[in-house]
């Protein structure tokens, strides 16, 4: 694999090959022994809050796997399965007006990840949905990737892959400004948890190996989040209209912080793998189930 072309690629300092090496490449060879012999895909599910490397860590075990090993793998994010904003919109009207911004369960079409699923578990020609986050509209389709064969692998990486439900008594407490303001009568965030409860654990169930990189807390995700949004803008200069001010990130992360936290809580012990990391994003430990 050649370490310093990904880096380049991925505007990555010099100090990731070193963390590669040390826990990512570790975690290929055991995904690769998991995988052995397996007449179907193997489905990694990767979870970590906003802003905390999921996308990279992703690209390299795409990038490493197939170069290293000769595996076909296919990455897919659960961002891009959001509705398009008419649908979110729909739901604003319908339901509440918080489900017009993206992000929590409810505001995917998870009918197109499962079948999305089968259609690769099966080998048939697939479409792979893509979503630009700068328009706020998934890519047209013609522009999504084409996959044409049974991959020996499928990575599904979101800030909510491998979340579940709380109980009825938890979401009717609000924690944060945004749900005591806007969402009063818990309308919203019983609509989101009745969501996640459903076909979102359908999905999420089809996983075979569960990874997580595990933040200290929920506050480093609007840091972790602000500074993604700085290098959306920087790629999108064209198309501002999408990009979020600071103000604006520091009320959308308030969208995610309940799930979140959960799953910070409860997550972990159904991983195989946890990477802990530090405010800085530095893995300081890991936890592999064996």
């Amino acid at each position: 694999m050649d370490i310093h072309g990904f880096l380049t690629t991925h505007q990555l300092p010099s100090s990731y090959a070193e963390i590669a090496q040390q826990w990512f490449k570790p975690l290929c060879e055991r995904l690769v022994e998991h995988q052995k012999g397996a007449s179907r895909p193997l489905i990694v599910g990767i979870n970590g809050s906003q802003g905390s490397g999921k996308s990279t860590l992703t690209s390299f075990i795409e990038a490493y796997l197939s170069s290293v090993h000769g595996k076909r793998v296919v990455s897919l994010s659960i961002d891009d399965f959001y509705f398009d904003q008419s649908q979110r919109n729909a739901l604003a009207i319908k339901v509440h007006p918080l489900l017009k911004t993206r992000g929590v369960p409810g505001t995917h079409d998870v009918t197109l990840a499962l079948n999305t699923f089968r259609s690769l578990d099966k080998g048939a020609r697939t479409l792979l949905p893509r979503f630009n986050k700068a328009t706020d509209n998934p890519f047209p389709q013609e522009q999504w990737p084409v996959i044409e064969v049974k991959p020996d692998f499928i990575i599904l990486e979101g800030w909510c892959v491998g979340a579940t439900p709380q109980s009825n008594s938890e979401i009717k407490k609000p924690i944060n400004h945004l749900e005591e303001v806007e969402d009063p009568l818990a309308i919203w965030r019983s609509f989101v948890n009745t969501e996640l409860a459903g076909d979102y654990q359908t999905l999420f169930e089809k996983i075979d190996y569960r990874i997580m990189l595990k933040a200290p807390s929920f506050d480093c995700v609007y840091q972790w989040r602000l500074e993604q949004e700085h290098k959306l803008a920087a790629k999108a200069l064209e198309e501002r209209d999408g990009v979020m001010s600071d103000e604006e990130v520091a009320n959308f992360v308030q969208h995610y912080q309940r799930i979140t936290e959960h799953a910070l809580q409860y997550l972990p012990e159904k991983c195989d793998t946890v990477f802990y990391l530090d405010e800085k994003r530095t893995i300081t430990e890991q936890d592999v189930k064996q």
